[in-house]
């Protein structure tokens, strides 16, 4: 496929899940099994390949021009697949121009600040890509679904506690967004039953059991509880400048296609190209060229 042909394929994917306006989004109206009209794993490996290629001649015009930053935010239930799309989608990355960022339970410096203190630390500097593998919305997650850890923030209880931060997230996307921090979300949305299957997967491969927590058998006693959470989310924080992609994740491969996609429609957006040389310049290099010729 060539590289024209793919971005438009890369656009059109992205649409299909992007989610800009939260008012009338409904989970239930995605499904989490869906592969689109890809027909087969082979096609979804070709085009993972072709989106990760422009995704690493795209990440050196981004480090080169050094306009923008990329914050890319990954977020799901327990085994949804968010480490796959860092191993998977990101393979072709430059490891000096990407940060990866796992946000676990606050310390006791974090929680002396605001909640999104921390975060805000870890946002990337121009020309580089920052994965946030769980983020700062773990504070209207977890924290909503289990209401005690509020305790620990010294936060006020109740349905206008919610509101609030979804009001403090946009307007921290806002502010990012205004200083060249392009903001991409992602809902890894996965169905109870295939996580099922994935921590069987787990608990049976002894390759994969040190994954396993009792904790996570425990979280997924509360799945309609995060569900209410996820979907409330979206609709508070879904906008046009920090949007939300709801990637379908019962299926690893077509996800990965999904994610690669639209962060590629993204990175073409912002027309990244190699900074363009001024005279000073060629003049320098045409004399650093001369004095290499002549060295012997």
């Amino acid at each position: 496929m060539k590289t024209h042909k793919y971005i438009k394929e890369a656009a059109r994917l992205a649409n299909a899940y992007r989610i800009t306006k939260g008012k009338k989004f409904r989970l239930k109206d995605f499904d989490p099994a869906d592969v689109g009209d890809i027909e087969s794993k082979d096609e979804a490996r070709q085009l993972l390949e072709h989106g990760t290629q422009l995704l690493e001649v795209s990440q050196e015009k981004l480090w080169a021009q050094h306009e923008w930053a990329v914050l890319i935010i990954l977020q799901g239930m327990d085994a949804a697949g968010k480490d796959g799309i860092v191993k998977h989608v990101m393979s072709g990355v430059n490891p000096q121009g990407c940060d990866v960022s796992s946000f676990k339970t606050p310390s006791v410096e974090e929680l002396n600040h605001d909640y999104l203190w921390r975060a805000h630390q870890r946002v990337p500097g121009r020309g580089q890509i920052g994965i946030f593998n769980r983020s700062y919305y773990e504070e209207v997650l977890i924290v909503r679904v289990h209401p005690k850890l509020l305790g620990a923030e010294h936060a006020a209880r109740g349905n206008r506690l919610w509101r609030q931060r979804y009001e403090d997230i946009n307007a921290f996307e806002t502010y990012l967004t205004h200083n060249g921090v392009v903001v991409l979300k992602f809902f890894l949305h996965l169905s109870k039953g295939e996580q099922k299957k994935r921590f069987l997967a787990r608990v049976d491969d002894p390759h994969k059991s040190w994954k396993f927590s009792r904790a996570d058998i425990k979280e997924r006693g509360y799945w309609k509880d995060y569900q209410l959470a996820y979907e409330e989310m979206i609709q508070g924080t879904a906008t046009k400048c920090a949007p939300w992609f709801i990637a379908p994740a019962d299926n690893k491969w077509y996800t990965r296609v999904v994610v690669a996609a639209a962060i590629v429609d993204t990175l073409d957006s912002l027309n990244l190209e190699f900074p363009s040389l001024d005279k000073a310049k060629k003049k320098e290099l045409a004399q650093v060229r001369k004095l290499l010729v002549s060295d012997k």
